[in-house]
């Protein structure tokens, strides 16, 4: 069996003194030095740059050369009104299954003459499969010679702009292929940790030099995959496998804003994307169940997997944790959750079974930290 996959950036994760862990097939920095918490507050305080080269690059174009075309196209596979997307803007979709579960979320950019979409790492075979059987008449192309950087926090947009000026004038969600030192980079202003920030890909050739250049501009630490997840977790924000799977529908998952006006009951493409009929349903009716922010009492994180009930003995559990861990910019334990929806309103009071025993745990809004983007 083959082990995992090395990141372009191995060496220079090396000279930093990474641990690095295997994760969706890649092996991959969890950690620096400064440990994960440390990592946390400095991305909140200043900037991070993340190695996220394991995401899946993706290319749609048709014969028109209008990527309005592989829009139109790519709607059948997702609810997202694509058609709409102007160009220089990027937007979140969520592939869907014929019973209305997620098969993974990602984000399309379009580029005026064809989309780019970035994917889930331990989704891009299975993606790509989803993508080219679906697609008639589309070319599917995988980016397979670029590198995949973000850089997060409040002294992001300071460190970008100062090699790449073009950047401080964008926007949340806006893409753009500014040049650096000879080589062009895809730049969006986004990213997975509530914080303003960008993500470049960058080709291999470049891509160390840019690393460096980015850790060279003050506030810049490098931040491992420890970080990254608690930093999501603090904005609410799901990950694929765990609180988003094959069963889970976006309304479920509280992504119900990711359905376009254009694809609802009454809108100008109503339906047409894998599962309409249950997604739509629940969007009219509700779910059964719904995606909350959960606080457990003391400090004892709940961590995927504890079962939730509404007593505090007895009865059947209504709901489990997804994602859970401790929070350092909150100094406390924060998770998030599945639970029935008559036990889904902020404030609700449950109880998360944590080795044999039942600790209150209050229902909360999403997300746990206000995020920072800017708009």
């Amino acid at each position: 069996m083959a082990g995992p996959r090395e990141l372009p950036l191995k060496a220079l994760h090396g000279r930093l003194g990474a641990r690095m862990v295997p994760f969706a097939g890649w092996e991959m920095p969890v950690q620096y030095a400064p440990g994960v918490l440390r990592e946390h507050l400095h991305t909140r305080a200043a900037a991070g740059l993340f190695d996220v080269s394991h995401m899946g690059q993706v290319l749609l174009r048709t014969a028109s050369g209008q990527a309005t075309d592989a829009a139109r196209a790519l709607e059948a596979l997702v609810p997202a009104d694509l058609v709409s997307l102007p160009e220089g803007r990027q937007r979140y979709a969520v592939f869907t299954n014929a019973a209305g579960g997620i098969e993974d979320d990602l984000m399309v950019a379009n580029r005026g003459d064809h989309l780019f979409l970035i994917v889930n790492a331990a989704r891009v075979e299975a993606d790509l499969a989803l993508l080219r059987a679906g697609l008639a008449g589309v070319g599917v192309t995988p980016v397979a010679d670029r590198a995949l950087l973000a850089i997060q926090g409040p002294a992001a947009e300071a460190a970008l702009a100062a090699l790449v000026p073009a950047a401080a004038a964008m926007r949340f969600m806006d893409v753009a292929r500014p040049a650096w030192q000879g080589a062009e980079l895809w730049v969006s202003r986004s990213g997975y940790t509530g914080e303003d920030g960008f993500e470049v890909s960058v080709p291999l050739s470049h891509a160390e030099a840019l690393a460096e250049a980015l850790l060279a501009r003050p506030g810049v630490a490098p931040i491992g995959l420890g970080a990254r997840d608690s930093l999501r977790l603090e904005a609410g924000l799901p990950l694929y496998g765990h609180d988003l799977d094959a069963a889970t529908s976006p309304v479920e998952a509280g992504l119900d804003w990711s359905v376009g006006r254009a694809r609802r009951d009454g809108g100008a493409r109503t339906g047409g994307f894998p599962g309409a009929p249950r997604i739509l349903a629940e969007l009219a009716e509700g779910p059964v169940r719904r995606r909350v922010g959960l606080l457990p009492e003391g400090r004892a994180p709940m961590r995927e997997g504890v079962a939730i009930f509404p007593d505090a003995e007895g009865g059947e559990a209504v709901g489990t944790v997804t994602s859970g861990g401790f929070a350092p910019s909150l100094d406390r334990p924060v998770a998030m959750g599945y639970v029935a929806a008559a036990f889904a309103a902020p404030g609700q009071t449950l109880w998360g079974e944590l080795r044999g025993r039942r600790l209150p745990v209050t229902v909360t809004p999403l997300p746990f930290r206000p995020s920072t983007y800017k708009r």
